[in-house]
């Protein structure tokens, strides 16, 4: 079967299914995973078939990990990399660093040209030959740098490879140069954009985000009139909507030289685009305070001056609130002075379809207050998601929240604050609701942070369990130390290591020193995305042997994560001749030059964690085979699809009775839980401030 996905992905001939192996883990993947799995037939595949069921089940794929992968021979290992990039399977970092370990060791990384873009971002720059380096560049800038946000060492080298290939000095970068580079071009600063080919606006539309210094960059290019849509002065509709996302980094003093009509026209459509949600809340919100202030002194702060308070511009009817220009005839004083609280209370909805600026959010909220004077109602709860940010804890409380759909429209987006997360949970469960795995994957690992210890403790495990691999990364590290406590509590009895470590790896960054110290003799090669995430003061206290053993196979990407301020403080820790016999640079470190720092914070702090208000533009921080043993069928069944790659280690370890993989697989010993999520405990808070203090 793996031979043929192989020759499929390759567009050439149909041949025989190969060894049982690959195909082995496809044909489980139909027992694992149950109503997810279309078409798979009880004999098994046929060659002509493969292809369409690999297809038809990309989102399986996703669950790939690389402790069973290790073990496939050179061929089907490519197989498996080459169906990864040709069905465009989403991988994460901790799964991609890993994978590119393992394509390296296997001599695969000349293949790139057949290997997912973002795999690429991860391999060794080193083993680059020169005659590939433009090729292996263009590829990997069509990646997500942003995947390499714990790897600075990694994103800068990427940067000073792919200039080194234009084999020319770079002061200014041409339109072919730009070509190469693609999104690379979203970590070069300021001075380097200004200078260079006017089609640099293609690469930034690759940028997730713009930083304050490279925004100014992109008004200095647009106000040249060097640009394909020439001077601001002749600027029409079709040119700013090819700016996509850019356009709404357009500074005031700029929109103040666009034609009225073209600005109210393109005004028109961001408006229509935010409605129809293909325009981000914070990129609307953008556009509108840079148009608004560049029509501020001619028209509203006028009728400020010489009206105060009064409504001046009628007042507002449904149809008024129909209009995309709305925004634009009403400043927030006049909706203050305009807006009724009838036609509010009926026409809330076309109201907040409108991206508000922050000040008009107020004034609506505000007239809220009025007409609910004891809190809003669940049905209008749906409708006010861009307000939510402005409620306090208090007000939340007045709120009664029953279904679970409420929550998930509050939670499951950018609606409420991280710090409102703990409030409107328990409003929920005040109500008899009940925190399953639909609604932990449905808010996300980042809700997981701010629940309370209480709230986190009466998750039932069943439910825990389906809460799939949320990222904890942004939790403080006391509640790190919490959720970890949980996920311990709900694994332990897990049968194997393998198993284990793929369930727990997800919060590990509350991982005590013994739990490292027992995974560091389990054989489990630990990423380095997650072991960058652990606790800082946790790993300063791994010997340079238990880390050696922590990431096995993967302990060179140390070199590639030497700037990560956890990396940096465990070495500090450890003398260089022990560094250096691990094969890592020990030269001064550098600082950061990425648009965005990784996402472990140094040193870990549980102050307030604040979080970005809406509008709020500051740089962030930032899924035939060989019969079955029947010991594994019932278990095939039982398992969701995010186990199949736990699942198949253990057939692959029943096929395999010898190798490396055998060590790992063996029962845990009971041990105490490092941290009890128990009534009457201490709080892991206390714990964690004992911990520091020693």
């Amino acid at each position: 079967m793996i031979r043929t996905l192989r020759q499929s992905a390759l567009g050439s001939r149909v041949g025989a299914l190969a060894s049982p192996g690959l195909a082995l883990l496809l044909s489980l993947t139909a027992h694992c995973s149950g109503p997810q799995t279309k078409g798979f037939p009880k004999g098994g595949l046929n060659a002509s078939e493969a292809s369409t069921w690999v297809r038809d089940n990309t989102s399986l794929l996703q669950n790939f990990w690389c402790l069973p992968a290790s073990q496939l021979p050179q061929e089907e290992l490519s197989t498996l990399i080459r169906s990864l990039a040709s069905q465009r399977v989403p991988l994460k970092a901790w799964q991609l660093s890993c994978l590119a370990n393992l394509a390296a060791r296997q001599g695969l990384q000349d293949d790139f040209e057949f290997h997912p873009p973002n795999l690429l971002l991860f391999y060794n720059l080193d083993q680059v030959r020169d005659a590939n380096c433009r090729a292996f560049i263009h590829h990997a800038a069509q990646g997500d740098t942003e995947l390499l946000a714990n790897l600075p060492d990694q994103r800068i080298a990427l940067q000073h490879t792919a200039l080194a290939c234009l084999g020319k000095p770079h002061l200014q970068l041409s339109a072919s140069d730009l070509g190469l580079l693609g999104v690379l071009v979203c970590d070069m600063e300021a001075p380097q954009i200004v200078a260079a080919d006017p089609h640099v606006l293609k690469n930034l539309l690759r940028c997730p985000k713009l930083t304050v210094m490279q925004t100014t960059a992109l008004n200095t290019l647009l106000a040249s009139g060097k640009t394909q849509i020439g001077p601001p002065g002749s600027w029409n509709l079709e040119g700013l909507q090819a700016l996509g996302p850019l356009a709404t980094y357009i500074s005031p003093h700029l929109w103040e030289k666009v034609q009225e009509a073209v600005g109210l026209d393109f005004f028109r459509s961001v408006v229509a685009a935010y409605r129809a949600g293909q325009l981000s809340r914070r990129d609307a919100g953008r556009f509108v305070t840079n148009f608004l202030e560049s029509k501020a002194d001619s028209v509203s702060s006028r009728l400020k001056r010489r009206t105060g308070h009064s409504c001046v511009r009628g007042n507002i009817t449904a149809a008024t609130l129909h209009d995309d220009l709305f925004l634009v005839h009403y400043d927030c004083t006049q909706l203050e002075s305009c807006l009724g609280t009838r036609v509010l209370r009926a026409n809330l909805d076309p109201l907040l379809q409108h991206p508000l600026p922050a000040e008009c959010q107020r004034v609506v909220k505000a007239k809220l207050a009025q007409i609910y004077p004891h809190g809003i109602p669940e049905d209008q709860l749906h409708l006010i998601t861009s307000l939510v940010y402005l409620y306090s804890l208090a007000e939340i409380g007045q709120w009664n929240i029953t279904s679970g759909d409420t929550v998930m429209v509050l939670l499951a987006s950018d609606a409420a604050l991280e710090n409102q997360t703990e409030a409107v949970l328990q409003k929920f469960l005040d109500h008899n609701g009940k925190v399953t795995g639909a609604l932990l994957v449905a808010i996300g690992g980042s809700r997981l942070c701010w629940m309370s210890v209480k709230q986190i403790q009466i998750i039932q495990p069943s439910e825990f369990r389906l809460a799939g691999a949320p990222d904890i990364s942004p939790c403080p590290q006391s509640r790190k130390d919490v959720l970890f406590a949980k996920a311990r509590e709900v694994f332990r009895n897990t049968s194997t290591v393998g198993e284990y470590y793929y369930l727990i790896r997800p919060y590990l960054g509350g991982a005590p020193l013994e739990e490292l110290q027992y995974l560091a003799q389990a054989n489990i090669s630990m990423d380095i995305d997650t072991f960058t995430n652990l606790n800082p003061f946790m790993l300063k206290n791994l010997s340079v042997d238990n880390v050696r053993s922590l990431l096995g196979q993967n302990v060179g990407d140390l070199q590639k994560a030497r700037n990560h301020p956890n990396v940096v403080l465990w070495m500090h820790n450890h003398n260089m001749s022990d560094l250096s016999g691990m094969g890592l640079d020990t030269s001064p470190t550098l600082a950061y030059v990425t648009n965005r720092p990784p996402n472990a914070a140094y040193p870990p702090s549980d102050l307030t964690h604040t979080s970005n208000l809406p509008g709020d533009d500051g740089v962030s921080p930032a899924s035939g085979s060989p019969p079955v043993h029947p010991g594994y069928l019932s278990l095939a069944v039982a398992l969701p699809s995010s186990l199949l790659w736990v699942y198949c280690v253990q057939l692959l370890v029943a096929a395999t009775p010898s190798g490396p993989i055998g060590a790992a697989h063996r029962t845990l010993e009971p041990w105490t839980l490092p941290m009890v999520l128990t009534q009457g405990s201490q709080t892991p808070e206390h714990q964690l401030q004992k911990q520091r203090s020693c």
